[in-house]
């Protein structure tokens, strides 16, 4: 028996299993890999990327030693702490402008799967950071290579609380689904990321086949409906040292953060957002 501050059994992802569920005639994935260990994924699938690899590869690893996140941060995790892995795609029927979506996509796709799989209550700060126990529980990075976009995932799953980074002075604090108040049975990685990918699946292939358009294709009411930022006050900190304060009121149609302040509606391309109530 465990002790009662045991850390929950890590076990390995069976990629065999893995395909069988995931792999599906007509479907957007052909692929799914997992490795022992390597730097980072993103970095292993836009490297394949530019050499000609098809849409729908996922490429997973029980161990990434150099994983990199938004701002140039790293996100390392102990091994089969967490789910951490990248997907490539290619949304040609998306014109560019509207591939800015694609983050927000993923972050929806992932707070949907880990509500459903763990039934802990997951939101978005804007863009893409997911949410949970006041925590910083998913780190999401999207990079662009030609025509493809390889989207990299970091989720903390049975991560001890001794476990997780300090995040450093002014950043929320990190979390993991185990720190959230996630049941031990609900903390299986192959189940996760396997909900994570049907949920990546239907949102993606609606959004390309309504061109990117993000309310034909439900994905900006989806975000919304999510969003730990919108309604909220907060601080929105830009390159080049400047900040903007205001109210939180949407997201625009390139995905931008809608801030509105005493001077007025800003939209928000790049920032780092501080909830401030």
């Amino acid at each position: 028996m465990k002790a009662e501050n045991e850390t929950p059994l890590r076990e390995p992802l069976d990629p065999a299993a893995l395909r069988r569920a995931a792999i599906r005639p007509g479907g957007l994935w052909h692929q799914v890999e997992v490795v022992e260990s390597t730097g980072s994924t993103n970095a292993d699938l836009l490297a394949r990327a530019r050499d000609g690899e098809p849409e729908g590869t996922v490429l997973v690893t029980e161990h990434q030693q150099a994983g990199r996140g938004r701002m140039g941060r790293t996100w390392i995790t102990p091994p089969r702490a967490a789910l951490t892995f990248s997907l490539l795609v290619r949304p040609e029927t998306v014109p560019p402008a509207r591939r800015g979506w694609l983050p927000l996509l993923t972050g929806v796709a992932v707070t949907e799967a880990i509500t459903d799989v763990t039934g802990v209550p997951a939101t978005l700060k804007w863009p893409n950071d997911v949410l949970a126990a006041q925590g910083k529980l998913v780190g999401i990075l999207a990079e662009a290579a030609a025509d493809a976009i390889v989207v990299g995932i970091g989720l903390n799953v049975s991560t001890a609380a001794a476990e997780l980074p300090d995040r450093g002075p002014g950043a929320l604090p990190a979390a993991s689904l185990l720190t959230a108040g996630a049941k031990p049975g609900t903390l299986d990685r192959g189940r996760l990321l396997l909900a994570i990918l049907d949920a990546f699946e239907r949102r993606y292939l609606a959004w390309c086949a309504a061109a990117g358009d993000q309310d034909r294709s439900g994905l900006r009411a989806a975000y919304v409906e999510r969003s730990g930022t919108i309604g909220r006050q907060v601080r929105a900190e830009l390159p080049g040292g400047q900040a903007l304060s205001g109210s939180a009121v949407g997201v625009d149609a390139d995905g931008r953060l809608l801030v509105r302040s005493s001077a007025g509606t800003v939209s928000v391309a790049a920032a780092d957002v501080v909830h401030l109530r």
